[in-house]
């Protein structure tokens, strides 16, 4: 396949990040070099969508120290961001609204549809501006060869959200997009399909299986409409897993499972783990979190009683 009838991907990762470990970003890394060697896709982004702060769970610390924590996480990655919109909300928000919300953001901020599970292959979602009278920005009238890719849509994309900022108390660092604002002219893509897949543990694929813990219809949109990526734990049986459950049996196909056997990241590491150590002063904690992280967490004094 050639990249353009691969299918490009966003990956966004929902939680609560209390704290953001290093494991965090390693599933990333793994699902994006994982979609990759499958040759169906091309990751060209990812996203880290902190829980509100209302969600309610033991311990979980506020989330302008949360957002702080992502960032000086993946501040020397080139295709992962922090998006503060989850935070931001009057109250806590499902999974399926933030993965709605991503997508229809997307939708305004490249003037583009994008696909999802449901839209026919053959339909391209990155091509023609919606609005035609708009001058394509990156289009080049001597050659077709410098049209612009999905990977260069992230990019400026990225460049373009950036100068979107709501400054808010102890967060300025962080973009807050603005779904009503002019991004100026549409650009002009390659005809290629972009979607936006969920990236999550085992341990999410297994709350599926909880009766009464999700709604059937938010189940039928992320696995079904969107699809997710999955990074198992050692020992788990994802296919037992997914044969628990009506729902994603019947979306078994639009469910990727990461394959391989050593170093998962999410049996490496896990935040109650990282927790602990903090609270006991466990000097393993800096194969669990990245120094910046570390140091942030001392200077803010998180994680010290065991409440938190």
């Amino acid at each position: 396949m050639t990249d353009n009838t691969k299918t490009h991907v966003i990956l966004l990762s929902c939680g609560s990040f209390n704290p953001i470990t290093k494991g965090h970003i390693h599933m990333f890394e793994k699902a994006r070099e994982y979609l990759h060697k499958t040759g169906k896709f091309i990751v060209i982004g990812g996203i880290i969508s902190p829980v509100h702060d209302s969600y309610g769970k033991p311990g979980l610390v506020p989330s302008r120290h949360r957002l702080t924590m992502c960032q000086l996480a993946v501040q020397s990655s080139d295709w992962i961001r922090v998006d503060p919109w989850e935070c931001y909300q009057d109250t806590w928000q499902t999974t399926c609204s933030v993965l709605e919300h991503h997508r229809d953001l997307m939708k305004r901020v490249t003037g583009c549809i994008l696909s999802n599970v449901n839209t026919p292959s053959t339909t391209p979602v990155i091509g023609q501006p919606q609005n035609e009278t708009q001058t394509a920005i990156y289009q080049n009238h001597n050659t077709m060869n410098n049209k612009p890719t999905a990977i260069k849509l992230w990019g400026k994309m990225s460049e373009s959200l950036g100068k979107i900022c709501c400054v808010r108390p102890h967060i300025d660092r962080f973009t807050f997009v603005d779904e009503n604002a002019n991004l100026g002219p549409a650009m002009r893509y390659e005809e290629i399909e972009l979607r936006i897949l969920l990236l999550c543990g085992s341990d999410l694929l297994e709350s599926f299986c909880i009766p009464g813990l999700w709604k059937d219809s938010d189940m039928e949109v992320i696995v079904g409409d969107f699809g997710i990526v999955v990074v198992p734990r050692d020992g788990v049986d994802t296919e037992r897993i997914m044969n628990h459950s009506s729902v994603l049996r019947k979306n078994k196909d639009n469910i990727t499972v990461v394959k391989d056997d050593a170093n998962h990241p999410m049996s490496i590491v896990s935040s109650t783990k990282s927790r602990l150590a903090l609270q006991h002063g466990d000097g393993h904690v800096v194969d669990y979190l990245n120094q910046t992280v570390i140091d942030y967490i001392l200077q803010s004094q998180l994680y010290i009683n065991a409440s938190g």
